[in-house]
């Protein structure tokens, strides 16, 4: 429901319809609208997390190439993820008010995908430290995150370049 009209046209009464429960039955399992909104986000997040440790995975020890796919990846799921396209569309318009989950509340999208590239880094480039391999995907995740929600006009430069700031970040070159 909110990838077909917006986070802010749900309504609890639709919701609890559409599943066939009772409104009692969906705030005793949510608690409130915004608990509803936090575990839409948090299965989203899960499934996004799934999908891009593949894509890391499937480039094993070719560092530059892992984070373009990673980044193109991320910024495929903006296109193609209907409630994904429907947050960023409707924060283009500033009127969804999920967009708290993308931005100003680090979990549990940008804490947790920051921590599962800190920990892919860490199996990939060991010989670099802790504190460079956090700011590394301190970076992608941001600069990530802000192609989503503002595409570059040349979005399929934008992989690569952010591949090449965290390669320089971590101070390793790009064939690693």
């Amino acid at each position: 429901m909110a990838a077909e009209d917006g986070w802010n046209r749900v309504r609890v009464a639709d919701l609890a319809l559409r599943a066939d429960v009772s409104r009692p039955s969906i705030y005793k399992e949510f608690g409130d609208r915004a608990g509803i909104g936090r575990a839409l986000v948090e299965h989203e997040t899960d499934e996004f997390l799934v999908g891009l440790a593949a894509v890391l995975d499937s480039h094993q020890g070719r560092l530059a190439q892992a984070l373009e796919a990673a980044v193109a990846h991320a910024l495929e799921q903006a296109a193609v993820n209907p409630f994904v396209g429907a947050v960023l569309t409707a924060t283009r318009g500033g009127t969804d008010a999920l967009l708290p989950f993308l931005t100003s509340r680090p979990e549990p999208v940008f804490s947790s995908t920051r921590r599962l590239l800190c920990v892919w880094l860490a199996a990939t480039v060991p010989h670099t430290d802790d504190d460079s391999r956090t700011a590394a995907a301190d970076l992608a995740v941001r600069l990530t995150l802000s192609h989503q929600l503002l595409p570059a006009h040349d979005p399929g430069a934008t992989p690569p370049h952010i591949a090449r700031a965290v390669c320089a970040v971590l101070g390793v070159p790009e064939q690693v």
